[in-house]
């Protein structure tokens, strides 16, 4: 066995289906050392002896089915990537897998899709390599949750032939939490529209499809977290749509495609979310980090490096990079506090983001979040940005009066 290769482990009772899934990867032998097993029990032996990054089930196996086996992964392995590999569409099926699987592929998947998937999860050692404070901080956790459900009926639904708003609406109502919490947002100062929305088909049209799963994302990732009593969620929910819509709006006046208006709205709504994990799975030395970075005058990432060995940013682009969104949203992410560390130097969703963090502390500090967060103008100089940030400044604030 090479150990400077990606280990990447293959579970099917169907040997033709492995054997096709060996064919298909053949040209990423030089990079991937991949293992083949027909029997879930011998996989789980296996990973006891050796440590593999992914995981890629079968769904339906005689002996333990694959979220059986994932589960067991989940508890045994916390930190390798978890990925479903099913010919069953059932909802039923889906929903059993969703709470132990990273990301789930149909079959027959194609050979482009398999290996952007693989090369992606294995793309999220930039922030694992080695044995750093990160990679320790994730073997602790008890909880990376799942792509909530909702949210991948509602891609499903999109990206149906025949799909159409009002089913859309109708997936939507199924959850009255998130029916009503769409609605808020609807009828909210952010959105400038001008008269009371109170139906949900009109909502999603007005608001657009990306925009909705925009904020069906990030409303059903707060819901999943709604249990972690000593964070302050509601400020955080707050401060993260404020972050959301702001970067939206920065992309906006900056030029930006229908594309980049998504991804900034979206990254901006996701920015902190590695704080609701930390927050969830580590309460009572999280709870410390708000109070040492207004005792030490530290900011919130400095204050969580020093007490958990690693900072929210991190966390939550690590966690983006499991589900599989797009590069961009995990750099986003990944780099808000710190866009120069991104290799990527032009506009995009990073830049709006780290822009709309720090005038959002100008115009609602919370101190229970954080310490103020500086604008890094050497970073915007390299864009030919820097003299936008008074523009910038006077668009977001009147989005707010």
């Amino acid at each position: 066995m090479e150990q400077d290769k990606h280990q990447i482990l293959f579970v099917d009772d169907e040997p033709n289906v492995l054997k096709a899934i060996e064919r298909m990867l053949r040209g990423m032998r030089q990079e991937w050392e991949m293992h083949f097993i027909t029997d879930p029990r011998l996989a789980l032996a296996l990973l006891e002896r050796q440590s593999f990054q992914v995981v890629v089930s079968d769904m339906r196996m005689p002996q333990m089915d694959g979220s059986q086996l994932l589960a067991e992964v989940m508890r045994r392995h916390p930190h390798t990537v978890r990925i479903i590999l099913s010919g069953h569409s059932d909802p039923e099926t889906s929903v059993e897998a969703l709470p132990v699987t990273h990301q789930m592929l149909a079959k027959p998947c194609d050979p482009q899709t398999l290996r952007s998937t693989l090369e992606r999860a294995l793309a999220l050692e930039q922030f694992l390599q080695g044995e750093t404070p990160l990679k320790a901080l994730i073997s602790r956790l008890e909880t990376l949750p799942s792509l909530p459900a909702l949210y991948q009926r509602i891609v499903q639904e999109l990206q149906s032939p025949d799909s159409s708003l009002k089913r859309v609406a109708a997936i939507v109502a199924e959850d009255p939490a998130m029916a009503a919490k769409l609605l808020q947002l609807v009828n909210s100062a952010f959105f400038g529209l001008r008269r009371h929305i109170s139906n949900l088909e009109q909502a999603v049209g007005l608001l657009g499809l990306d925009t909705l799963r925009a904020l069906v994302l990030t409303a059903q990732i707060f819901s999943q977290f709604e249990g972690t009593r000593t964070f302050p969620i509601d400020a955080l929910w707050r401060h993260s749509t404020l972050v959301g819509v702001l970067a939206r709006r920065i992309m906006e006046f900056e030029g930006g495609n229908d594309q980049q208006l998504n991804d900034a709205l979206l990254g901006g709504l996701l920015h902190d979310i590695g704080k609701l994990i930390l927050a969830a799975n580590l309460p009572n030395i999280y709870v410390k980090v708000p109070q040492l970075a207004q005792q030490e005058q530290l900011s919130l990432v400095a204050a969580e490096t020093r007490l958990l060995g690693a900072a929210h940013p991190a966390v939550g682009a690590y966690l983006l990079g499991l589900w599989g969104l797009p590069l961009e949203l995990v750099e986003a992410v990944a780099f808000h506090h710190r866009p120069r560390e991104n290799q990527f130097q032009g506009l995009s969703a990073l830049t709006a983001v780290h822009a709309a963090n720090a005038l959002s502390h100008e115009f609602s500090l919370d101190i229970r979040l954080s310490t103020p967060t500086a604008l890094d103008y050497d970073y915007l100089q390299t864009l030919g940005l820097a003299e936008r940030v008074e523009d910038w400044r006077v668009i977001c604030r009147k989005m707010l009066t």
